[in-house]
């Protein structure tokens, strides 16, 4: 006895940790979506001697408020799965006269469609299911069973979109990333620290199952993890512990021919572009000096510089004079609190070489570059190897 126990036990799922607040939402979400649906579909149908709800709304309703984030939960798939699986069901009921017959292939059948139609959603099978054993109900009122299962799989996910929502839930789903930065370019999702997208489908395409969560989400799940992994080895140093607090900045109207004598005389290479109130509104590097003085081409490079940042003192020219002409507005910034792991693959990969850095009120209060993040890193190896060698 105690091996058969055993033999369950391994076959125990392994489920993600849920606090006791989202199981209570979940429950309060089913309880209100079977409740309003089924009040709302007896009143529309208006028939009392046919049934107003079908069993597998229960099954749609755990997935829409216990799991709204799985890719068989979203409003596409609840609606095209029932429908689609409502319709064999009773084409199958109609054509296929052994009962037992008729509910194997309208499940297998549906399975097939679902797929083919991305709109993979499990209940669809007990759909089928329930179209094929309703017998009489699903032959004589084949139109009545189609509008029930519309109406409650419409009602269910009507609530769900309200419910999950007003719960800070969003739905329907849409994969994030969580991160400090302040993303105002793209930045190519196939540069990771560790892994790339391809590793990810590569690995996948292997796995060969269906996963009940959205690939994208898998990848950001793997990325924090892996952002985790850094964060325990090399500690909790955050930009605001490495940044150059003596930023030098120039606002919108700097005059070039005073923005670049201060690249080249505090060696720096991009200058944050600031409002009155100290907030970024764009940056400014070297080469957006060189861009747009047409530097093609070395002979005269030098003149053409010079030539460049002189001011006209023409009333109407096309000619740039001040630094928000030139600059560029979207600019990438993280916070004084953002862990510096978040920054490597961005100043590692991605050619980004200074990173402003705000206070909580989004102001500027200093600037960390490629050298600042390598030396933290070099540092924090160092603190780690040493406590292990004292460990």
């Amino acid at each position: 006895m105690s091996g058969v126990l055993n033999w369950f036990k391994g076959w125990k799922p392994q489920q993600s940790p849920v606090n006791h607040q989202e199981k209570l939402r979940a429950c309060l979400g089913a309880l209100l979506g079977i409740l309003i649906s089924g009040l709302m579909s007896a009143w529309l149908l208006g028939v009392e001697s046919l049934p107003f709800l079908i069993a597998p709304l229960g099954a749609s309703a755990v997935l829409l408020y216990a799991v709204p984030a799985s890719p068989l939960a979203q409003p596409w798939s609840i609606m095209g799965g029932n429908m689609v699986s409502a319709l064999v069901g009773i084409l199958c009921l109609h054509w296929i006269a052994s009962i037992p017959v008729a509910a194997a292939i309208a499940v297998a059948l549906s399975i097939g469609l679902m797929f083919a139609l991305r709109c993979l959603h499990p209940p669809g099978g007990a759909v089928a299911l329930t179209a094929v054993l309703s017998g009489p109900l699903a032959l004589e009122h084949s139109a009545y069973f189609l509008a029930l299962v519309a109406i409650n799989s419409g009602l269910l996910l009507l609530v769900a979109l309200l419910y999950n929502n007003v719960t800070k839930r969003r739905y329907p789903h849409q994969a994030r990333t969580e991160t400090h930065l302040h993303k105002t370019h793209d930045i190519s999702p196939g540069h990771r620290v560790g892994f790339t997208t391809a590793d990810l489908d590569a690995v996948l395409k292997e796995y060969n199952q269906v996963l009940d969560v959205a690939r994208d989400d898998l990848e950001n799940l793997f990325l924090q993890t892996e952002m985790q992994a850094y964060k325990r080895r090399f500690g909790t140093i955050t930009c605001g512990d490495i940044m150059s607090r003596d930023v030098v900045s120039v606002e919108y109207g700097t005059l070039l021919e005073e923005a670049w004598p201060l690249l080249l005389n505090h060696h720096i290479k991009a200058l944050p572009v600031v409002d009155r109130a100290q907030r970024v509104i764009g940056i400014v590097t070297r080469f957006d000096f060189l861009k747009h003085a047409n530097l093609d081409a070395y002979p005269g490079l030098e003149e053409k510089l010079r030539k460049f940042v002189r001011r006209t003192f023409r009333v109407e020219t096309d000619h740039p004079e001040v630094v928000g002409q030139i600059m560029t507005s979207k600019v990438l910034t993280t916070n004084t609190d953002t862990h510096i792991v978040q920054l490597v693959p961005l100043l590692s990969e991605h050619g980004i070489h200074h990173i402003p850095v705000l206070d909580h009120e989004r102001r500027l209060v200093g600037i960390v570059t490629q050298t600042d993040l390598i030396a933290a890193l070099y540092r924090g190896r160092l603190e780690e190897t040493g406590s292990q060698a004292t460990g």
